[in-house]
């Protein structure tokens, strides 16, 4: 371990889990200073010591902030011009809000005491610099208030460092921010966060002051915990969307997402190696989950190839003709296709599934075929909600017997079968219909056309406008998932969800290639949210909406290598570092 800081390994630190504890006379004092902070309304003029000040300021500056960005800035202001300026300031806004409530309100308002302004020796204007882009900063991408969040935790840290000096300190908020802003002379795009009075104390309350007038009081802890999520009638509904719930939905496997604890030991044990924490980066993450699945031990696994054609095809979506899909698949059978050749090279066994290729049942492959008849995405659903639900359900039992065995990867062979993964994308994750669209195996600009049409078209049928939904994309329910997949998959696609819902049920690890499997892995942790901790992705593909699915699963691919193949190219090589990654960790020294 490195001697820089705590110099603990994660094994010291699990047998002492108080080690980083404070002594209890600590905690004790902590808690009597959250218990006995108020909101100070009265002040004394005296002056304020600088060096209680700068430590007042201090605390508020070690508080946490999104992405550490630090966003906060503490304009103190002493002169009593200023001061007075700012009082009238608050008063008239005062005035406003009290005109603006029912009488009685209004009266109750006025009779707080805004004097700690012009009252008390400092005050200091809170701002907020948000001047930095969202996406610049770690954490405002998706949270873009976090910043202020984090100035909130600064005033907080301050409060409390006051109540432990013997200051006071009170937070006033009646400020239109412009107004505060330009008092203190802050840029355009920073703002402020109300005027913080700080002084000694005329007044020692013995609860919050708007509780002791009536204006309020404390809720039970209890009326503000929700155990597991939002109680009762206020709860959000799944979706709001008009998908149609699938009829038929496949007696499916529950699984359990993997175990906290078992991801610590793997830690652990990789802690114990004669080498840095982490020292294989990304790929010590893929095989952290592996050992936590109980498959350190594995030299082997299996890709799963599932294979299907699709009517979507006479819209020009693709470039190939529709036969090849049934030439690979024969290829694959015989062991000579490239996706074929790559599980092989990386020691994995090799399952071919026939979900419903052009031509009849496949010699040698697996058959999960659809029995009802398959649409064209544009007017009618690719799959019947039985065939859908079938073919769900065999790849599940699939994927349940392979997970012993090793890392399950999983593959596609289907012409036409990214404009389909695309469709699904853009009705789960909301997203424009023609930003989810990739140019797919050698097609030009004419078929790239037909394919947004097609996306745009499917889209429209099953999901309606996406600037109307009311509900987030991620609210999609097992339900909706299985309606989607019915509606815009197909039958490899199916079969894919399943075998991953397989696997994971089984405790197994699975390992995705490109987009369609992807997408697969997406319906499936929309029917089972447990199957996202069994889930690596082996490679970036190139399709448009590779980028937003894995992000919604969570995950970085292992390989960046610009693969167009399919077939499971990508996955297998991908699983064969993982297994080789498990025999390097197995054979490397260990420092205890």
């Amino acid at each position: 371990m490195p001697t820089v800081g705590d110099v603990t390994s994660a094994l010291e630190r699990a047998s002492d889990p108080h080690g980083w504890a404070l002594p209890q006379t600590d905690v004790d004092a902590l808690a009597r200073v959250v218990g006995a902070r108020r909101d100070v309304r009265r002040f004394r003029s005296d002056p304020l010591d600088p060096a209680v000040v700068r430590r007042v300021l201090a605390a508020g500056h070690a508080a946490p902030s999104v992405g550490h960005s630090q966003p906060w800035r503490f304009v103190v202001v002493s002169d009593a011009g200023a001061r007075a300026r700012a009082a009238v300031l608050a008063d008239e806004q005062r005035l406003a809000q009290a005109a603006a409530m029912a009488e009685a309100d209004g009266r109750h308002l006025l009779d707080l005491d805004l004097e700690g302004i012009r009252e008390a020796p400092v005050g200091v204007v809170v701002c907020c610099d948000r001047r930095a882009a969202p996406a610049a900063v770690l954490g405002r991408a998706t949270f873009t208030d976090a910043d202020l969040w984090s100035c909130a935790c600064a005033i907080e840290n301050m409060w409390l460092t006051a109540r432990a000096e013997g200051l006071g300190m009170g937070w006033v908020t009646l400020f239109r921010p412009d107004d505060l802003r330009a008092l203190v002379g802050a840029p355009p795009g920073v703002e402020t966060l109300g005027w913080l009075c700080l002084g000694w104390p005329d007044e020692r309350p013995p609860a919050p002051g708007l509780e002791r007038r009536g204006w309020s009081r404390r809720l039970p802890l209890e009326a503000v915990v929700f155990d597991g999520g939002w109680p009762g009638d206020d709860a959000t509904p799944p979706s709001a969307r008009p998908l149609r719930a699938a009829a038929g939905a496949p007696p499916l496997p529950d699984v359990a997402p993997l175990e906290g604890a078992a991801m610590v030991t793997a830690r652990d044990g990789a802690d114990a190696l004669l080498t840095p924490p982490g020292s294989l980066g990304l790929l010590d993450r893929a095989v952290d989950r592996a050992v936590a699945l109980g498959l350190g031990g594995a030299v082997g696994g299996t890709l799963v190839l599932a294979a299907a054609d699709h009517p979507v095809v006479a819209h020009g979506v693709s470039t190939f003709p529709p036969a090849v899909t049934r030439t690979v698949v024969e290829a694959a059978v015989a062991g000579e296709a490239l996706g074929v050749a790559a599980a092989a090279a990386a020691g994995l066994a090799v399952v071919v599934v026939d979900a419903g290729v052009g031509g009849g049942p496949v010699a040698g492959a697996v058959p999960m075929r659809p029995a009802g008849p398959v649409g064209d995405l544009v007017g009618a659903d690719a799959l019947t909600a039985d065939d859908c639900a079938a073919l769900v359900a065999g790849g599940a039992a699939l994927g349940a017997r392979l997970a012993p065995a090793g890392p399950v990867a999983l593959g596609e062979v289907g012409v036409g079968n990214t404009t389909v993964a695309a469709a699904v994308a853009a009705i789960v994750l909301g997203i424009d219909p023609g930003a989810a669209v990739g140019l797919g195996a050698g097609a030009d600009r004419a078929t790239l056309e037909a394919k947004r049409a097609v996306v745009a078209a499917a889209t429209a049928r099953l999901a309606g406008d996406p600037a109307a939904r009311p509900v987030e994309p991620t609210g999609l329910g097992p339900d909706e998932a299985l309606a989607v997949l019915a509606g815009a998959g197909g039958g490899e696609v199916a079969v894919l969800t399943g075998v991953v819902i397989g696997v994971a049920a089984a405790g197994g690890l699975v390992v995705l290639d490109g987009l369609v499997t992807s997408v697969a892995a997406l319906l499936a942790t929309r029917i089972r949210p447990g199957v996202a901790s069994h889930l690596v992705a082996g490679q970036r593909s190139r399709e448009s909406a590779a980028g937003p699915v894995l992000a919604a699963l969570g995950l970085e691919p292992l390989l960046d290598l610009r693969i167009r193949a399919g077939e499971g190219a990508g996955a297998s090589l991908a699983t064969g570092l993982v297994l080789s990654a498990l025999a390097v960790r197995s054979r490397t020294a260990r420092t205890r």
